[in-house]
């Protein structure tokens, strides 16, 4: 590992600025501000389309099979982030997995609570199987709260009696709303980017009043038996540590295969720093690797 360019990524985000609580609109403003210093390869196409009623884009890189294609669903605590803040990222995958990745731009919270994401997921992948696509060669994937969708979005396929997707790919995925997990405290030195007070401000903006423990928000306590193989990536440097390791136990429990990386000292979602930092770029290689093995 570069500690260097570990270093460089962490004092960028430190130097944030972040006077007193901004409001929700700030706050993507800055994520949008960010997100532009990584902007998408010259060779990647750019396709904006309708996904069932979901504002999304085909982002797909050279060599891309057309008949493999990931699913994907940004983070941002259900309340910020884009196709903009992902395109970046979405291309790498495709990459990687020699797969269209159509990334969507899901319905956020305050203005659209629990259940908006999960039923525009869901609607997305209906499009996808409607245009021809093979549930087996599709993958649903995402980061952070993304990754947790991703999990509510399998579960929710599954209870709907949907074809099953070949695989899922989880990265640093938040399924625990209540910010329950030892490392919300064990690793909030180390951790530049998430802390409990703000994950539970998101979480608040997303139930809207509803259960912190409805399986579909908070994917901890969904049954996930019936779900495809899972990746799960994940820093041992950020307070969601134990959202991966709960999920991949439990995964475990229901019969699910779940591969758990836990990649040391990384920080949240470190994927999306890939232009400038060499494990971000080695776990995007894996994640090809996975979807290709796993949606062949």
């Amino acid at each position: 590992m570069s500690q260097q360019q570990l270093q460089q990524i962490i004092q960028m985000l430190k130097a944030q600025p972040i006077a007193g609580h901004p409001t929700v609109q700030e706050t993507r403003a800055n994520f949008e501000q960010m997100a532009a210093l990584f902007p998408v390869a010259a060779d990647v196409k750019c396709e904006p389309v309708n996904a069932g009623g979901v504002k999304a884009e085909w982002v797909t890189a050279p060599g891309a099979d057309a008949g493999r294609a990931v699913l994907y669903l940004h983070g941002g605590g259900y309340v910020i982030g884009s196709i903009n803040t992902h395109r970046d990222l979405a291309g790498r995958i495709s990459r990687a997995a020699k797969a269209r990745t159509l990334l969507i731009d899901y319905r956020l919270a305050p203005e659209h609570p629990f259940p908006a994401a999960v039923e525009d997921s869901v609607a997305a992948y209906r499009w996808m199987l409607a245009q021809g696509l093979k549930a087996s060669r599709i993958t649903v994937a995402g980061d952070s709260a993304g990754g947790g969708l991703t999990v509510a979005t399998l579960v929710a396929i599954r209870d709907a009696k949907l074809a099953t997707p070949g695989a899922g790919v989880c990265l640093s995925p938040w399924i625990d709303l209540e910010g329950l997990g030892d490392s919300m405290k064990s690793k909030a030195s180390v951790d530049p980017m998430v802390n409990k007070e703000a994950l539970l401000e998101m979480a608040k903006h997303y139930l809207a009043g509803q259960d912190a423990r409805s399986p579909l928000a908070a994917p901890l306590y969904a049954d996930l038996a019936g779900l495809p193989p899972l990746l799960i990536q994940v820093g041992t440097a950020e307070t969601l540590l134990d959202d991966s390791t709960r999920l991949a136990e439990r995964a475990r429990k229901a019969g699910v295969k779940a591969t758990l990386e836990p990649w040391e000292n990384m920080i949240h979602v470190f994927q999306v720093f890939a232009p400038m930092l060499d494990e971000a770029h080695q776990a995007v290689e894996k994640i090809g690797e996975f979807v290709r093995a796993n949606a062949a």
